[in-house]
């Protein structure tokens, strides 16, 4: 194997090693917050009936979670409830905008 090759082979190598690190820092600095996706916008776990990313079927179920970044779950601005109380993300599963 030629140098150049051996270099890109090298590069290349260094190049994956430092994706797979910034995705696991990017992972570290995330966390579940639930109540806060759109409809068929959650990122897995939408409770019973769904199965996984993409499948909750009411805005701002509480049961289905979307990754945050980490200390932002509580501070995400949400529309009120239509009884007028204050929607907040959760780091726990809610019992709130549950499908019927």
């Amino acid at each position: 194997m030629s140098n150049v090759m051996k270099s890109v082979a090298i590069a290349g190598a260094v190049a994956a090693a430092m994706t797979a690190h910034a995705t696991a820092a990017d992972a570290a600095s995330k966390e579940k917050c639930y109540g806060v996706s759109l409809a068929g916008a959650n990122d897995c776990a939408a409770g019973p009936g769904t199965t996984c990313a993409g499948t909750s079927v009411t805005d701002y179920q509480g049961d289905a979670w979307t990754l945050v970044d980490a200390g932002t779950c509580a501070e995400i601005e949400l529309p009120a409830m239509e009884d007028g109380t204050e929607r907040t993300g959760s780091l726990e599963a809610l019992d709130r905008d549950l499908p019927a």
